[in-house]
């Protein structure tokens, strides 16, 4: 049995392979949200005609890059800034911004409140409830926001709860930040899993707003977290100067460069991938719903939020339960406003989600 300081990311497979001896190629992880298709049959098929690409240096700007993500995301590729994966892009927009009082809704990922604090900034969370279903009462929201507030954070869908804001519900909380002078940072990681993307995502409204930036990445959707290739999307000019005059000259690789123009019109893909997570988050979803044993909160990604229900079960009898079987599941108890009786699962191919079904659920 593992103990509680024994947590895992969905990335600690080498970890795993320590402790309980499993071979890290034969755990399939449900907890890394990581789209189970792998990488674009395109881009697996094409990128190795582009090798020589890396003989020379990338294009400063990466004008051909964010045209095609422009044309992905619906944008202005004069609004886009590329990076070595959202992460880096968060760090950039935080030492821009300078924020001495950041509010971050939570539960949340982790690597926010840290960039804030190494930048010398404090942060507060407003908690997501559990009578809510983790999903945001607005209104209150909106009441809560001061003049000495800089930089809200939001990262939607949200992780680990899987709900989300849509654009008007986004336009509310925006217009009540303009009027307090404070910054948004919307974290669109897991956008392109939504049912209906065009009526969640915010980066339509970066024309509109010069107080918003939104991040998103190729890690996820994508199964591309070892290309390192993230961007943003803002319509403030000062923003945009400030952060390319901070970054570095070659923020991505020449082979990352030219493996985002392959992937992001590798449209077939991204149908496929859709088509297989709508399929398995409606059903996982009731299989869940129909058992006793758990409460699990409705889906808008590629993951579910699930509370545990049984008495004599937790997220660490649960986790050991799993991945004995080779399967890794989230234990959120390291989550704030969480604890061991919730777990958080990714969609897998329908195979390997039954044979989690037949775990948790037998």
């Amino acid at each position: 049995m593992i103990k509680h300081k024994d947590h895992f990311h969905g990335s600690d497979l080498e970890l795993i392979e320590k402790i309980y001896g499993i071979k890290k190629e034969e755990i399939v992880s449900f907890s890394a949200n990581v789209n189970p298709l792998g990488i674009s049959p395109k881009l697996s098929s094409d990128l190795a005609d582009h090798i020589h690409c890396i003989e020379t240096y990338p294009d400063r700007d990466y004008t051909d890059l964010k045209k095609s993500i422009a044309s992905y995301a619906s944008c202005d590729e004069k609004n886009i800034i590329v990076g070595n994966g959202s992460t880096e892009l968060i760090s950039l927009f935080i030492q821009v911004t300078a924020p001495k009082k950041a509010l971050i809704l939570g539960p949340t990922y982790s690597e926010y409140e840290r960039e804030i604090t190494l930048n010398g900034g404090r942060t507060s969370y407003y908690p997501l409830r559990e009578e809510n279903d983790f999903t945001l009462n607005v209104s209150d929201f909106i009441g809560r926001l001061t003049d000495d507030l800089d930089l809200i954070i939001l990262c939607n869908p949200n992780n680990p709860t899987s709900s989300v804001l849509d654009t008007h519900e986004m336009r509310l909380i925006l217009d009540s930040c303009k009027e307090h002078d404070i910054y948004v940072m919307i974290d669109e990681t897991y956008v392109e899993f939504c049912d209906k993307e065009s009526d969640i995502t915010s980066v339509p409204l970066t024309s509109d707003y010069n107080n918003l930036i939104v991040l998103r990445g190729t890690s996820k959707f994508f199964a591309a977290p070892g290309l390192r290739l993230g961007y943003a999307v803002t319509g403030n000019e000062d923003i945009l100067k400030e952060i390319n005059q901070k970054k570095n000259p070659w923020m991505i690789s020449s082979l990352a460069e030219e493996a985002g123009k392959i992937m992001f019109s590798d449209t077939d893909y991204i149908r496929a991938t859709k088509d297989l997570i709508f399929s398995e988050r409606k059903r996982l979803y009731k299989a869940f719903k129909d058992s006793k044993a758990y409460k699990p909160y409705y889906p808008h990604a590629n993951f579910m939020l699930i509370q545990i229900l049984d008495p004599d079960e937790s997220s660490h009898t649960l986790f050991d339960r799993c991945i004995r079987e080779k399967l890794m599941i989230r234990d959120c108890s390291t989550f704030p406003f969480l604890s061991d009786r919730y777990i958080r699962i990714c969609f897998m191919n329908p195979s390997d989600n039954d044979r989690l079904l037949d775990v948790l659920l037998r």
